[in-house]
């Protein structure tokens, strides 16, 4: 069984054990476990237990906080200070975001001097650039090195840094010169020349460069870590594989959001008024689209007159639609982040989507003429053969919407990437209100054609 290390750590806790046993036993325990901990404590609990584990071990702990403003406002704003100074630079930078401009300010005054030059350095980027995700957590060497000193400047720099498994080589005017894997460093020899470990053509990104235009190129080298370099070649951080997972997991949020026609994403600490803000401007769009589909579906009253039943399985149709295009900008959105995609692989993809629209609308519409041919001839009172002509127009309608929901699903991201719209932004809803225009057009269409004008049932 998973064993629940957050119950095991209020249970020491509140066992009331003497501070240095207390602080024994909880040093056993993952930061991340101590974290989550601390939400069950209350506010005199969570002060005394800072003052037991030390500076370090608190520090650790709110590095895995989601929210640390409310621990912070806890600690007098020199403790606060200490606390900030002993964690790495960008999750120093990530817990002071939380706090409002005042509270902020007054620790980072209180920073030692390489802490506030580093938070500093962070907090100069904007939100999206690379450079405001980097940390100062490094071991760097110079090129001229032995490999004995190199070594030696390896243990040196190890008790403040444990970034260690990559050592970035600078040149004698701190340009970017190459990196160093730890094993080579390792098991080379001393006579060894430190030039022959030095990996020259090592991938990096540039401080300024844009998160969304990067990531991709990141996740593709899937390195420890990466450099990251200024516009001078000057090396001012690093980017961790742990900073990759949190880019990655905010990439894909914002593309959520994105998908949802919202303009960033939310979270509970935003007021009414933001969200409103985020959400209108598709909503109002839509409206008016909305109009046109309800238009068009008021153009087909005297289909509805004639023949009411068909009503009933309106709903089916256009949801079936419309998870068939929400399933191709999905698929196609992600086929799109391929900066490289050659116009005959979109046309592969365009082909594949519509065959697979065609084959799940065929397979839905068989099952579509035998459940709803029975459901109507029972239920509705409509003799096998009404019956079927109905089922078999709702079956026909869900192959040619799919189709074309398919279609549209794949073609109108496809046409907003070549003329540079965000395709996840102008998409989703987009291409769901078309397919609803679509699926009503379709279904009344054939039920006009087929049912009244072709077979007369009324």
């Amino acid at each position: 069984m998973q064993k629940n290390y957050v119950q095991e750590i209020l249970s020491i806790i509140h066992s009331g054990l003497p501070k240095a046993e207390l602080a024994e036993k909880l040093s056993d325990y993952h930061e991340k476990d101590l974290a989550d901990a601390l939400e069950s404590l209350t506010p005199a609990e969570r002060q005394s237990l800072y003052s037991i584990l030390g500076v370090d071990t608190v520090a650790e702990i709110f590095t895995y906080l989601d929210d640390a403003e409310p621990y912070l406002k806890e600690l007098p704003s020199h403790e606060a200070a200490k606390v900030i100074s002993n964690m790495d630079s960008d999750d120093a930078v990530d817990a002071l975001e939380d706090l409002d401009d005042t509270d902020k300010n007054e620790i980072v005054n209180k920073l030692d001097k390489d802490s506030v030059e580093d938070v500093k350095m962070l907090l100069s980027y904007d939100e999206d650039e690379i450079g405001s995700r980097m940390t100062t957590n490094y071991i760097s060497i110079k090129n001229d090195m032995t490999i004995r000193q190199a070594m030696s400047e390896l243990v040196k720099q190890a008790g403040e840094n444990d970034n260690i498994s990559t050592l970035y080589v600078v040149d004698e005017n701190e340009h970017f010169y190459g990196a160093i894997d730890l094993k080579d460093l390792i098991i080379a020899r001393a006579e060894e020349s430190l030039e022959s470990l030095i990996v020259r053509s090592y991938p990096y990104v540039t401080d300024r460069e844009q998160i969304s235009d990067c990531i991709d190129r990141i996740v593709d080298y899937a390195e420890r870590s990466l450099p990251v370099l200024n516009d001078a070649g000057k090396l001012v951080g690093i980017i961790t594989s742990s900073d990759v997972v949190e880019l990655v997991d905010d990439e894909m949020g914002d593309d959520y959001a994105k998908l949802g026609g919202l303009t960033g994403e939310e979270d509970l600490n935003e007021s009414v008024f933001e969200s409103v803000k985020k959400r209108l401007p598709w909503l109002i769009a839509l409206l008016f689209l909305g109009m046109l589909v309800s238009s068009v579906v008021g153009a087909f009253e005297s289909v509805v007159a004639v023949l009411p039943v068909v009503i009933c399985f309106q709903s089916m149709v256009l949801d079936m639609a419309g998870n068939v295009g929400t399933q191709s900008l999905a698929v196609t959105i992600r086929v799109l982040v391929d900066e490289n995609l050659t116009l005959s692989k979109k046309l592969q993809l365009l082909w594949k989507e519509t065959r697979v629209g065609l084959l799940n609308g065929a397979i839905l519409a068989v099952m579509a003429l035998g459940f709803l041919g029975c459901y109507i001839h029972f239920f509705k009172g409509y003799v096998w053969t009404s019956a079927f002509l109905l089922s078999g127009c709702v079956g026909l309608s869900l192959i040619v919407s799919m189709v074309i929901s398919s279609l549209v699903g794949t073609l109108i991201p496809m046409l907003f990437h070549k003329i540079h719209i965000d395709p996840a932004v102008a998409s989703g809803p987009l291409i769901t209100t078309i397919n609803d225009l679509v699926a009503v057009v379709v279904y009344y269409g054939l039920a006009m054609v087929v049912l009244i004008d072709l077979f007369h049932l009324a």
